[in-house]
């Protein structure tokens, strides 16, 4: 039976306020002491995922049965405390959601804490929760984690169990989490990956030189202490461009499959509900619907590209080094004209993870004029516990 869940004091508007999802946490577990939060794309047995639309949520009923991610935390003692905001149907990169609101940033108030896991991003970098689950498909755990000032993991694609949760584009759909502490999120991670998180780190770095021309220069210059941290730490290191075509190329094969996964996925509800979308959503659906199938083979053939020429970059334990995003967190309310540029430097920078299914991690070690900055570590697939060693690593040493 589902329990009402406490007070909350969400001075950032995180959670949802229509939802009481609350599940306590086993006792004796190695999460006990710890709580998180749940993007609302997780079922909870006996409350309705709400997916960041009204319409979604109208025409759904409650769960059954408690997401597998949910519960295994749950059942390691961590007590969830409730469900926070998303981008609708996880369809956002930005965090604004018109129907409910934009979770405030606590690191950058007056701008975006990013999207689609906007929700969890903020109450873990406002001090609510320990830690918070969010959804990674093209850059939703990755993206806010960078502007909010958090450790944030794309895992290696299949890592974590989809099971009771609101799916997007499933060759691209996988569960993360955000946390402030390393100690934290390696906690989290031992529990989820049912293994030791290594105190070893990867032994060959490749500095993405083309990635790192994407950023906005005084994001690269920021970024470089760290990246000379992480020099000392991984001797063997090289500087190489990853694409000979350019990142952007690279980003357009996810933009066609993603996007018509996107709308196989949900073509029949919006054909029978006709549903409220802001006209971000909607043009992305519209651009899903017409895809094409000559589209999707190109675009079939060119993901395999990408996923050979980083096999080779990587091969025998390499990772690469890049920017998590192309600049900080942008200002509340632009335009999406005045977004479009940065819209498409982000998807550049994003895609490499998503394509190729490999674990990604943001680290905090950077900031911007005060606005944070994340530095990212992509793996080889398998990967996840020496990123989140390295990561790790690199924050104490920078701290210290």
């Amino acid at each position: 039976m589902a329990q009402s869940r406490p007070k909350l004091d969400d001075s950032f508007g995180a959670f949802c306020t229509d939802t009481e999802a609350y599940l306590p946490g086993s006792p004796g577990g190695p999460l006990s002491g710890l709580n998180f939060a749940a993007k609302d794309i997780f079922d909870v047995a006996g409350h309705v995922t709400g997916g960041g639309n009204p319409d979604w949520k109208a025409t759904h009923q409650a769960a059954i049965k408690t997401a597998w991610v949910i519960q295994t935390l749950v059942d390691a003692g961590a007590t969830m405390v409730g469900k926070t905001h998303t981008d609708e149907l996880t369809r956002g990169i930005l965090g604004e959601n018109g129907h409910y609101g934009t979770p405030t940033n606590p690191k950058a108030p007056g701008r975006v804490p990013g999207g689609s896991s906007s929700g969890s991003a903020s109450a873990v970098a406002g001090g609510l929760v320990n830690f918070a689950l969010g959804s990674d498909t093209g850059g939703s755990v990755r993206i806010p984690a960078s502007f909010c000032g958090l450790i944030g993991l794309r895992p290696t694609h299949g890592r974590i169990p989809l099971d009771g949760i609101l799916e997007q584009a499933s060759s691209y759909d996988t569960i993360g989490w955000f946390a402030r502490e390393p100690e934290v999120f390696a906690r989290v991670a031992a529990v989820l990956f049912q293994s030791d998180i290594p105190a070893i780190v990867p032994t060959r770095l490749i500095i993405a030189e083309d990635a790192f021309e994407i950023a906005d220069g005084a994001v690269a210059a920021a970024l470089q202490p760290a990246v000379d941290a992480v020099k000392s730490i991984i001797a063997d290191n090289t500087t190489l461009r990853l694409s000979s075509v350019g990142l952007a190329q690279w980003s357009v094969q996810q933009q066609v499959l993603q996007s018509r996964e996107a709308w196989v996925t949900a073509k029949d509800w919006i054909a029978q509900v006709n549903p409220r979308f802001n006209f971000w959503v909607a043009e992305r659906y519209i651009f899903g619907r017409s895809v094409t199938d000559d589209e999707v083979e190109t675009a079939q053939v060119a993901r395999q590209e990408v996923i050979q020429r980083m096999d080779e970059v990587t091969q025998g334990g390499g990772v690469v080094c890049l920017p998590t995003s192309p600049g900080p967190a942008p200002l509340l309310g632009q335009t999406l004209a005045e977004r479009r540029d940065v819209l498409s430097r982000i998807v550049s920078l994003t895609c490499m993870g998503g394509t190729t299914g490999r674990p990604q991690i943001s680290v905090p070690v950077a900031d911007l004029d005060g606005l944070p900055v994340g530095l990212s570590f992509l793996g080889e697939r398998g990967s996840d516990e020496l990123l989140i060693s390295l990561a790790g690593k690199l924050m104490n040493q920078m701290a210290g």
